[in-house]
């Protein structure tokens, strides 16, 4: 197996996730410039929702974070999944630290794609993230919500009212029993209104959950 790896790097060397950088075997999974210069969110990037208690998340939603998650979600980068998920991991791990246990959670889970669009794509990407952070914090991600109604992308609109809009009757609990009486740690890509994770709270809390937190990679600055 070491050999193959080593193999692999020759001809196919790993590159940061970030800016693109061929890595040294020194570097952790993203490159030294990066590590010196990501915009990580202050406070674990602490966010109130309407609906959900909270949101952390590790990274601002701006520069190489930006273009990374772009290329993560539409040109097929899903081998980055790794990498983000330790990274919201870390984050979750020590935020809910600092947290009452009354504001923790009991399952992981996810904001899902569209069949449409998880076709077209060929992966859900909050997914792949929910279960690889969840692995790390010894969980297991468990599918809670399905999305029954293709919406426009929320990233095409602009306040907040018009997010709500888009998004009311998109979701749908997938088993009431999975999540009643269980506070639900829900994982995303980017936060930036909440309007999507307050419309999944809802639909959750509706389907009997005791609450609603959330996690994503980055959150808008």
């Amino acid at each position: 197996m070491g050999i193959i790896s080593s193999f692999l790097d020759l001809f196919f060397p790993p590159k940061c996730v970030f800016c693109g950088r061929i890595l040294n075997k020194a570097d952790d999974d993203w490159c030294d410039n990066c590590t010196e210069s990501l915009p990580f969110a202050e406070n674990h990037g602490y966010q109130d929702g309407e609906v959900f208690d909270f949101c952390v998340s590790p990274l601002y939603y701006i520069g190489v974070v930006r273009r990374s998650i772009l290329r993560y979600k539409f040109r097929g980068a899903y081998h980055y999944a790794p990498v983000f998920a330790k990274l919201l991991a870390e984050c979750v791990r020590e935020a809910f630290a600092d947290q009452p246990s009354s504001m923790g959670y009991d399952i992981v889970s996810w904001v899902p794609l569209s069949a449409k669009r998880k076709q077209k794509r060929g992966y859900d990407q909050a997914m792949l993230l929910a279960v690889g952070a969840a692995l790390r914090l010894d969980e297991a991600a468990v599918e809670t919500l399905q999305k029954s109604r293709n919406v426009g992308a929320q990233s095409e609109l602009g306040d907040k009212t018009e997010r709500n809009q888009n998004i009311v009757g998109a979701y749908t609990a997938s088993d009431p029993a999975t999540v009643k009486d269980k506070r639900v740690l829900l994982i995303d890509d980017i936060i930036t209104t909440g309007s999507t994770l307050d419309e999944c709270a809802k639909v959750l809390l509706d389907a009997g959950a005791a609450g609603v937190v959330c996690a994503t990679l980055a959150r808008g600055q």
